[in-house]
């Protein structure tokens, strides 16, 4: 391998944001709500993360955690974030809609690109909810989208790395394949060697035990108890560090 790979790690807070890029991060996917998959960030994590950071920084354009087929008020909502983060100094956004039958919403995408320009585009992991990924790029090439994140189809990209290498061939340098989801110290290096792929995406998240002293484990905020209000997750330095020795 080669410092020709680039790492994005993906974050939700300022203090994740900072510990990517002194763990070596040469990017940034700043969003919210992890654990669902990632929304767009408050206006002030995205002005103090610009504040901060000397890295790119990527901010995720998505109102809502579920689908990706949006109404024309979250579709509203999009665009405003659009116009905030790019007023804000961002470097690019991160972003996708699709329609009920699973193909790409064109007609919204060439509204967003139009809207984003000159940041750069990356259509996210919609893509893997879309029904003929191979179409799908065709149509994400056409659009002059920069980059996809995928995980190949999959739950995690170590299992869809098949799809990915497929997708790198078809791609032929006109878009960048980013592979997400799952990705770790442990199974990285195999990830870039059979998919040829030139950036990777990863959180290297750890749990950090809350400071509270007193709890209540009796009550969960979102109506379950399968996460704990009393574990933290952030992005750790020391993993992206050794990760990016990897990527070295």
């Amino acid at each position: 391998m080669n410092n020709s790979i680039l790492l994005e790690i993906c974050v939700d807070s300022i203090k994740s944001a900072i510990n990517a890029e002194k763990g070596g991060a040469d990017r940034i996917e700043l969003c919210d709500n992890l654990i669902a998959g990632g929304t767009t960030p408050s206006s002030a994590t995205i002005e103090l993360a610009r504040k901060y950071l000397n890295i790119d920084i990527n901010v995720i354009i998505r109102p809502r955690s579920g689908d990706f087929c949006y109404s024309d008020l979250e579709f509203e909502v999009m665009k405003r974030d659009i116009e905030f983060a790019k007023n804000a100094g961002i470097n690019g956004i991160v972003t996708g809609v699709l329609l009920p039958n699973g193909n790409i919403d064109i007609a919204r995408m060439k509204e967003i690109i139009q809207l984003a320009r000159p940041l750069s585009v990356t259509f996210h992991r919609a893509f893997d909810m879309t029904k003929d990924p191979f179409e799908s790029l065709d149509t994400l090439i056409n659009l002059n989208v920069q980059r996809v994140l995928t995980s190949g189809q999959e739950s995690k990209a170590i299992d869809g790395i098949y799809l990915i290498k497929k997708l790198v061939e078809k791609a032929k340098n006109k878009i960048i394949i980013m592979p997400g989801s799952g990705i770790n110290e442990e199974n990285v290096r195999n990830i870039v060697m059979k998919t040829g792929v030139k950036e990777i995406h990863m959180s290297a998240k750890k749990n950090i035990d809350s400071v509270m002293q007193y709890r209540n484990n009796n009550v969960a905020m979102g109506g379950s108890l399968v996460i704990s209000e009393f574990n933290n997750y952030f992005t750790d330095e020391e993993t992206v560090r050794v990760v990016r020795k990897i990527l070295t």
